[in-house]
């Protein structure tokens, strides 16, 4: 009994000083004084093998490897905490005197510059808020808005269907449906968000933001929509700009027009933005279709609205000079810096 004792005070005198952190220091010791496999825990069950006169004193000498072992790696447990508290402070000391970091302050994009700035010009105004789900019902995106399914309009539009009945939107116009069955005359709201098209090229992208706006009161005519867009180009693009109305066709609307703004670049005199004509075309518009108030449970005999849309992608590139929508999507923020207020 007594040669194990001196082998295991020899095993461990022979070992400490290799250890440099705690953990393996406390891996070490459990070779020893783990209460179930430790070396000199199992010396304590091996009592029993030793001679019955012999006991007391192994047991004493057992007891005092055990003291001492515990003293020594006690000892050098603290002597290693020590180092490693010095090491950890060091590495996170701090120079006071050298220069701050400089960090880049971030700027807002373009399109969300533009679109906080549409909402807040509708806002004041009267416009409510409503935001629309991206996952639309075929009923919703073209039903409801007078576009049945042998309808020509649907060919206007590239849609990405998600199954035959949902799909991703096409405009925010379908918000209004939702806003007019649930919500009485007058109706106030603009609807801003994400609408996708199978289109892509210089000027169109396949995802892009679009602002839909919608009143519904008695006696609303084309002319409450000339006097609101008159004051919506002013806001954005600067006093003195006109508006102008040319006919077209949107299936929701009727009559529909395509809105266009004098120039802001040349005042209406031709030049390449405007590509010589003295106008700009921004948005859609027109009368709210009776079927399209009637799909609703809105008796058109009584009230009256109008309707328009526009891409924010597309008053962003007249606002800031931008020739490239991709340019928009590239997440470069070199780009977003240089529309920094």
């Amino acid at each position: 009994m007594q040669e194990k004792i001196n082998l295991i005070r020899s095993e461990i005198l022979e070992k400490i000083d290799s250890f440099d952190s705690s953990r393996a220091l406390y891996e070490f010791r459990k070779l020893f004084l783990d209460n179930k496999e430790g070396k000199i825990s199992l010396l304590m069950k091996g009592l029993k093998d030793v001679p019955k006169e012999d006991r007391p004193a192994a047991g004493k000498s057992i007891n005092e490897l055990k003291n001492w072992a515990l003293s020594l790696f006690e000892e050098y447990d603290a002597r290693i905490h020590k180092l490693e508290l010095e090491k950890k402070i060091a590495g996170e000391a701090v120079d006071v005197t050298e220069p701050a970091v400089k960090r880049r302050a971030g700027a807002l994009h373009p399109n969300t510059m533009v679109q906080n700035e549409l909402i807040d010009i509708f806002s004041a105004m009267g416009f409510e808020i409503y935001e629309g789900s991206e996952i639309e019902t075929d009923y919703y995106n073209f039903t409801a808005l007078n576009t049945p399914e042998d309808h020509p309009a649907r060919d206007m539009q590239d849609t990405f269907y998600l199954s035959p009945g949902f799909l991703l939107r096409t405009q925010t116009s379908a918000g209004q449906i939702h806003v007019m069955e649930k919500s009485r005359p007058p109706i106030k709201i603009l609807s801003p968000g994400k609408v996708f098209r199978s289109d892509d090229d210089a000027t169109h992208s396949p995802m892009f933001s679009q602002m839909e706006g919608l009143v519904v009161d008695r006696g609303i005519s084309l002319c409450d929509l000339q006097g609101m867009l008159d004051l919506f180009s002013e806001k954005i693009f600067g006093q003195g700009v006109k508006t102008r109305l040319r006919p077209s066709y949107f299936p929701f609307t009727e009559p529909s027009v395509e809105v266009d703004v004098s120039c802001f670049e040349c005042g209406g005199k031709g030049c390449k933005l405007c590509k010589g004509t003295g106008w700009i075309e921004v948005l859609g518009a027109g009368v709210v279709n009776r079927h399209v108030l009637e799909n609703c449970g809105i008796d058109p005999d009584e009230y009256t609205g109008f309707a328009f849309g526009m891409g924010v992608e597309r008053i962003a590139m007249l606002k800031y000079g931008i020739n490239n929508i991709k340019v928009l999507f590239e997440s470069d923020t070199r780009f977003a810096e240089q529309f920094r207020d």
